[in-house]
């Protein structure tokens, strides 16, 4: 198979959606060489490093090896899918080869509709599914999923290790039954779960006024509409206030990312100037600066950004571009720490290769990778005895992930998951004060 496009589709999310495509000519064929010495395969005209020969045999000698002594008779078409999957297995919780229909299905979700339970998901190397987030007001949701369960099972099948993509054992036709084993933090033992699948929907902004004056915006992902339709409810709640808003909570708990370019328009909506996200990578075309145009849409209106460890990657960005330009607060727990960039290759069978390719930067230049965004205001999760919560859910804690500049311990300095209406009023409160520092005559 040979790469149909190197399209640069920036993903920003636990999970990963599409994003922008931008054609570049296909890379001729690479040719072996038999060059003295360290034998390599040529790079081609694109730049693509040298492959040395003995790795190829290497690969033969053993692909042989299972084709002939094997206990049972392997296809070769399942012997090279195994292979191209064992490629990305090792790299990253993120890389993954995603066949046709794992690739129609990214696609889906970023349309926002799709057939399933509406929960995001991150396979972990020993197959077992971990939940990233469930999706507000779909089944997932309603059943009471939360941000670090573990599903273990489903329909009474243990998940073994393999390479599939994440989302794939929950799809389904809409109206059919999946019943779903998970451990959970605290519990000593597994729940069961039965859930009926539906057609997702995904309404990813949703708003209402706190108290006069006073808005809220709640942003469940960053899709391809999600920005258009933040900019409508801001200009609601505006309306409704009169025509001025004192002050905006932005909410994205439990918001695993999605399309970097609604997650960088939100942040141009509330800033004057200055830089949103940058991105590095090994390679030229990874590299790019997200940067401001006039206008803010509120004003200059204070803004509360209220996140958890379920707030990752775009979300994340959000954050960051707003607390380090000084347009925000964020108030509530450490987030969950996503700051890489994947991106998406088709190849010419329809399948796709998702590669993470750069990580993205703050406007101070800092790497978020494993570490996440602390709050300026922390807030405490509680269980229902009141008793506080040990946090462990965070990309440290993912075997395998790339390793921060300054990373935090995995289940030391994790966020934790804040469910509830309490936090809100928390966050309403700092915006409060933040309006009345604003409001308060200079001396």
């Amino acid at each position: 198979m040979r790469l149909r496009c190197l399209t640069p589709l920036l993903l920003l999310s636990a999970w990963s959606l599409p994003s922008i495509a931008q054609e570049r000519p296909e890379p001729a064929p690479a040719e072996l060489s038999e060059a003295t010495g360290d034998e390599r395969v040529d790079p081609d005209e694109t730049g693509t490093p040298a492959v040395p020969l003995d790795e190829i045999r290497r690969y033969v000698a053993v692909y042989n090896a299972v084709k002939q002594a094997y206990v049972e008779p392997v296809e070769d078409a399942d012997l090279m899918q195994s292979a191209i999957r064992g490629l990305l297995l090792d790299l990253d919780p993120h890389s993954v080869y995603l066949d046709k229909a794992d690739a129609e299905d990214f696609d889906d979700n970023a349309r926002g509709a799709y057939e399933g339970v509406g929960v995001e998901l991150q396979r972990l190397p020993d197959g077992t599914l971990q939940v990233i987030a469930p999706i507000d007001d779909t089944p997932a949701a309603r059943a009471g999923l939360r941000a670090g369960d573990r599903i273990v099972a489903i329909d009474g099948e243990a998940l073994q290790a393999d390479e599939s993509d994440s989302s794939a054992p929950l799809r389904g036709a809409a109206g059919t039954q999946v019943r779903m084993t998970i451990e959970r933090e605290g519990r000593d033992t597994p729940l069961e779960v039965t859930i009926t699948r539906e057609t997702i929907r995904i309404t990813s902004v949703r708003s209402r006024m706190l108290e006069p004056g006073y808005g809220y915006v709640r942003v469940a992902a960053f899709q391809a509409d999600t920005a258009s339709d933040f900019a409508t409810q801001v200009d609601a709640l505006k309306s409704q206030a009169g025509g001025q808003l004192r002050g905006l909570v932005i909410d994205v708990r439990s918001n695993p990312g999605g399309l970097l370019t609604s997650a960088v328009q939100i942040a141009d909506e509330l800033l004057e100037d200055g830089e949103i996200v940058a991105t590095r990578g090994r390679l030229a075309i990874s590299d790019a600066s997200f940067s401001a145009t006039a206008g803010d849409r509120l004003g200059g209106a204070p803004v509360v950004v209220l996140v958890d460890a379920g707030s990752a990657s775009a979300a994340e960005v959000l954050a960051g571009a707003l607390r380090d330009n000084d347009r925000a607060r964020v108030v509530g727990s450490r987030t969950f720490g996503k700051g890489s960039v994947q991106t998406v290759l088709p190849l010419d069978n329809g399948d796709s290769v998702k590669l993470t390719t750069a990580r993205y930067y703050t406007p101070s230049g800092r790497s978020i990778q494993a570490q996440g965004i602390v709050p300026d205001v922390v807030l405490k999760a509680e269980n229902g005895e009141g008793a506080p919560v040990r946090p462990t859910f965070s990309e440290a804690s993912l075997p395998g992930h790339l390793q921060g500049d300054d990373e935090a311990l995995a289940g030391k300095n994790a966020g934790e998951v804040l469910d509830g209406t309490r936090y809100i009023d928390a966050a309403l409160a700092e915006l409060k004060r933040a309006a009345a520092t604003a409001a308060a005559p200079s001396r």
